[in-house]
């Protein structure tokens, strides 16, 4: 999380209402179904529309459709359902009294919306609880879908990287309630078929946080963005978000800054709206970051588990990297022993956005952290211990030998970034221990045109993949 030359220490006093429409039930997937869109009567700058859908796969307990507008129509009122809507995507959920639909059940719902007049096409897009909707059940047969990791094997890290990444990925999606300049500081895990990507949002008034998920990257352009305000995080400064299955406790976490360390749960990470309100992990900062701060921030905090414990990693913006630790058994509580992990008195060398992963089928853990380069560009530095707290050894740690920066990343088309900033390893897994393969490494980062300038919070960060190429497996 960036927050060089800003001042972010200024949590937004906004008042939220979170109403009890918010809340819906958990979604199980629909292997198959069927919409009906009409439009039932049109005026000027704007008409009605009554839509169906049958599910035509096993029962459901709840029930969210999702589309896309193509010429600009909004929804201004929508009955039997509850509805948010972000520039043209839009997301119908079921009311407490229609969210049941067993194997080839139906409900309706109607909405009135304005339009402009000049064409009003009918949407082709349509998604029952993440599943197309072709008015069929699809066959399932081994397809595209993405694994985990490319290989999911093991294997040696190479003492230097080369890295291919393409164009932008994902980019911000503005809309009325949301003016948003940058997204950045991503987290992606992969769970039920789905990548889920959390990530900042940010613009001169400060951050707050974005979900999105989809099956294949090819898709991560278009995927729907669901603002996390809308939910019991509520607004405010929330920033740098991580998250991870916590399976002792059958429970995903959120970890994110808003000042402090905080976190949100849910047993349901396709519903945006489920997570919890902000609780932190320390009643206030510890002493020594207190100490050693300088001018610095108290930012990006990453929390790893190892089968005994749970460590909390932060950084200062001022050389430091912080750890903190408490049981497995106690976490979220009980964070205490906070130490002072690695230090650099370059405070470019050792900034912030730092990362921790165990390596698949070693006893090896990989550290990343983002350093500043000699010409102002953001870049990674990595080492590697064979236990979380250390001590670490520089693997690719250098700007003439990084992990990765812009001299050692081939593009495929147009070099759009010279910034390799805060990002995740795409993992093996998904729970608390953060296992990636070492096998064809690839890194969800920011970048942004390498000619923007002016306030940060407003710089256009953009997400974008590395990925690995030459791979020792």
């Amino acid at each position: 999380m960036h927050l060089y030359r800003t001042r972010l220490w200024i949590i937004a006093a906004v008042a939220a209402v979170i109403a009890a429409a918010l809340i819906t039930p958990t979604a199980q997937a629909a292997p198959g179904c069927r919409v009906s869109y009409a439009v039932s009567n049109q005026w000027q700058n704007g008409y009605g529309a009554n839509v169906s859908v049958t599910n035509l796969g096993g029962p459901l307990t709840s029930w969210r459709l999702t589309w896309s507008f193509t010429a600009g129509q909004a929804i201004t009122q929508l009955w039997n359902g509850v509805h948010t809507q972000s520039g043209a995507q839009v997301t119908v959920t079921n009311t407490a009294y229609n969210g049941s639909l067993a194997t080839g059940a139906g409900t309706s719902f109607g909405f009135n919306a304005s339009w402009n007049n000049a064409a009003n096409p009918a949407p082709t897009d349509f998604a029952l609880n993440g599943t197309t909707c072709t008015g069929s059940v699809p066959t399932v047969t081994p397809t595209a879908t993405p694994t985990v990791t490319p290989t999911g094997g093991t294997g040696a890290l190479p003492s230097s990287f080369r890295w291919r990444s393409g164009p932008a990925l994902i980019a911000p999606k503005p809309d009325a309630g949301h003016n948003i300049a940058a997204v950045k500081d991503p987290s992606v895990v992969y769970y039920n078929g789905r990548w889920h990507v959390f990530a900042s949002t940010a613009n001169a008034a400060g951050y707050n946080l974005v979900y999105l998920n989809f099956t294949d990257w090819a898709q991560a352009g278009a995927a729907t963005h669901q603002y996390l305000d809308q939910s019991a995080i509520g607004t405010g400064y929330r920033a740098a978000p991580q998250a991870f299955y916590f399976a002792p406790q059958n429970k995903w976490y959120l970890v994110y800054q808003t000042g402090n360390a905080s976190y949100s749960t849910t047993t349901d990470i396709a519903n945006p709206r489920s997570w919890s309100a902000p609780q932190n992990f320390y009643p206030s900062m510890p002493d020594i970051i207190r100490q050693n701060i300088g001018n610095g921030y108290w930012v990006d905090m990453w929390v790893i588990c190892d089968t005994v414990n749970c460590y909390l990693f932060s950084s200062d913006d001022n050389g430091h990297l912080y750890r903190s630790q408490t049981t497995v058994a106690n976490f979220p509580n009980g964070f205490t022993n906070t130490v002072i992990a690695m230090q650099d008195a370059n405070r470019n060398n050792l900034f912030e956005a730092a990362n921790v992963y165990k390596i698949k089928g070693t006893n090896q853990y990989l550290l990343l952290v983002e350093a500043i380069g000699t010409d102002g560009r953001r870049y990674f530095r990595s080492w590697t211990s064979t236990a979380i707290t250390g001590p670490w050894t520089q693997l690719a740690a250098t700007e003439s030998n990084p992990f990765a920066r812009a001299n050692n990343v081939t593009f495929d088309t147009t070099a759009w970034t010279r910034d390799i900033s805060h990002g995740e390893m795409l993992r093996d897994g998904y729970d608390q221990t953060l296992t990636i393969s070492s096998c064809q490494l690839r890194y969800l980062y920011q970048g942004k045109d390498p000619n923007a300038g002016g306030d940060y919070n407003s710089l256009p960060w953009r997400l974008a993949l590395l990925t690995q190429t030459n791979s020792t497996c």
